[in-house]
């Protein structure tokens, strides 16, 4: 198996993609940030001190999704032409899910990932004070579509 981030010496490069097409591309990543029960009860009622902690979260994914090449040295720069990240609350946890959509010449799974991680980091952050046991977990892509490698769901999602 060929890595297509490798030159034939084993270094590093990024890929060229000026050759490709701009296609629609789409791609969902999840998370989610485990919490106390007493902290889900302060988050179902609005009483966190640092104030509203799934508006932050939905804020910060946003944000994190356009700054993906920012972070990741061989990530291209695209456009990110639609990004909704979804904060909610279950049970014993904070569920995260980010959707984003382009119209360029490589995917967006890397921008819905990050997406989903700083918005699971900023969670944490508003809540560390009040809760040391939370716990990002279960971050990743559930789904793509478009480009090359056509549409892909993760089995079990």
């Amino acid at each position: 198996m060929t890595l297509p981030h490798q030159r034939p010496d084993g270094t590093v490069h990024m890929v060229d993609v000026t050759a490709k097409t701009p296609t629609r591309r789409e791609a969902t990543a999840v998370g989610a940030v485990t919490c106390a029960p007493a902290t889900m009860a302060a988050l179902s009622q609005g009483r966190v001190p640092k104030g509203d902690v799934l508006a932050l979260a939905r804020i910060a994914g946003i944000q994190a999704a356009k700054r993906t090449p920012d972070l990741l040295p061989l990530a291209h720069v695209i456009g990110v032409h639609g990004c909704d990240v979804e904060v909610t609350l279950a049970e014993d946890r904070v569920l995260l899910r980010a959707t984003v959509r382009t119209a360029d010449r490589t995917g967006v799974e890397m921008e819905a990932l990050t997406a989903v991680t700083v918005a699971a980091l900023n969670v944490v952050d508003m809540l560390k004070g009040i809760d040391r046991t939370v716990a990002i977990r279960d971050c990743m892509i559930v789904a793509k579509s478009g480009g090359r490698s056509g549409d892909w769901t993760r089995p079990g999602t």
